[in-house]
């Protein structure tokens, strides 16, 4: 099957693809207003800035990697380094979420846990933290 119009078909495609994420990315980012809510939770809203540049920056380094298959010679260990980064990264995007759609309130007020939110909160963090170390290091089946 290697006609003439399936390399345009692949090639548009691939940007229809890449424009639903990516618009997809910033409505996450920009509608729910994720990264104030991320400033405002972490008492940073004066580094507002460098929150966006990070994730402009972070976005266009990692897709031009991945695009043009560079591989860089780091030292061992840096794949902790870039783990506990996007560990990071991921956590406090879900922590913003939930605080934008204001899931976790609902819900402790509902089950009667309003006063021990914080520590519902941690045993959420904790126990994502858990289950992903277990996943990727494969010791749960």
């Amino acid at each position: 099957m290697n006609e003439w119009w399936t390399i345009p078909l692949q090639v548009f495609i691939g940007f229809a693809g890449g424009l639903a994420v990516g618009s997809g990315m910033v409505a996450f980012l920009v509608v729910l207003d994720v990264i104030p809510r991320l400033a405002q939770i972490t008492r940073s809203y004066s580094l507002i800035r460098w929150y966006e540049a990070a994730v402009v920056l972070g976005s266009l380094f990692f897709t031009i990697t991945d695009f043009f298959q560079i591989t860089y010679s780091l030292f061992p260990l840096s794949a902790a380094v870039f783990g506990l980064f996007a560990g990071g990264f991921v956590g406090m995007l879900a922590g913003a979420l939930t605080e934008v759609i204001n899931v976790l309130p609902i819900l402790a007020k509902r089950i009667g846990m309003g006063s021990y939110m914080i520590w519902l909160l941690m045993a959420m963090i904790f126990g994502k933290m858990i289950g992903s170390l277990l996943d990727w290091l494969q010791i749960l089946g």
